[in-house]
């Protein structure tokens, strides 16, 4: 039997019980991968994170979701990184970070009050989607009418694949009801993928985009309340898709959790480098509690 102390740390807010909840092991190296998805599975949030040790990189972080490891979460990298300066470990301001996606670069700084964290993100990518909007409109409780068809609906990355369907009105955020069983028929390019409904309809006036994001039925989990890679992907879309003459340097505020009490925000930074466009997110968050589990862990 093994005390294992979790971390409850909520990213993209500053106020306990908002934004989006993530686990964090600080000790990482003392659980072998069958371990940290028991832990995981234990604590019961989207994603929980395992600070490990890193040949290449300041330090790695694992993350897993009750049902297998991912390669790479935002909101957990958020709360990563604010649980290990909070407890003194990581006094660096600039640092990078292994993932499975790749090395990233990480820098902190305080701006009134609150530790602010930018994470870079992979380069994007997208992939058309050959399936049914009328389909694809139903398991997330909508009408094909729902959906806007000024832009598409396609496969998006920034380091982990999502489906982007760009929904006409905001009122029709509270009526979706996913349902994640069809997620796999209905994705067949990319059966493992989730789906983020965006919207350029806003409650707050001072954003640029409302989102959900509903998971992959494969990850044990129904909702993420906050996204981090998936508003990563929103800006390189919005910028493709929506606007291609928006200047760059630019950052778009994404809104979500809204509909589930989780409301938060990511700021998204976009920049063209050597030809290519840069995506970056920002956000805070806030430590709520220290989850202990005994656990008997073989």
């Amino acid at each position: 039997m093994l005390n294992v102390e979790v971390a409850h740390i909520d990213a993209f807010s500053s106020i306990p019980g908002k934004g989006n909840p993530a686990g964090v092991v600080l000790n990482g190296n003392d659980y072998t991968e069958e371990q940290m998805l028991s832990i995981a599975r234990k604590v019961g949030f989207n994603e929980t994170a395992f600070v490990v040790s890193s040949d290449i990189a300041d330090v790695r972080i694992r993350y897993f979701t009750p049902g297998h490891e991912i390669d790479l979460c935002g909101h957990a990298t958020m709360g990563t990184v604010y649980a290990l300066k909070r407890s003194g470990l990581l006094p660096l301001s600039n640092f990078t970070i292994e993932t499975n996606a790749g090395v990233l670069p990480i820098q902190v700084r305080e701006e009134n009050g609150q530790l602010l964290m930018n994470m870079q993100h992979a380069k994007p990518a997208f992939r058309s989607f050959g399936g049914s909007m009328a389909d694809v409109a139903d398991a997330i409780g909508l009408k094909e009418e729902d959906v806007h068809t000024e832009y598409p609906i396609v496969y998006g990355s920034t380091g982990i694949w999502t489906v982007i369907v760009p929904i006409r009105t905001l009122a029709s955020f509270e009526q979706m009801k996913p349902a994640t069983e069809q997620f796999p028929h209905l994705l067949k390019e990319m059966p493992r993928a989730s789906l983020h409904p965006i919207c350029l309809e806003v409650r707050d006036t001072e954003n640029d985009l409302h989102a959900r994001h509903f998971s992959s039925p494969y990850s044990g989990t129904i909702e993420d309340a906050v996204t981090g890679t998936a508003s990563g992907v929103m800006g390189a879309y919005y910028k493709r898709f929506v606007d291609p003459n928006m200047p760059l340097p630019a950052t778009l505020i994404v809104e979500q959790g809204h509909e589930i009490n989780k409301d938060g925000r990511v700021f998204v930074h976009l920049k063209e480098t050597d030809g290519q466009m840069d995506v970056s997110i920002s956000g805070t968050a806030v430590y709520v509690k220290t989850i202990s589990l005994d656990m008997e862990l073989g």
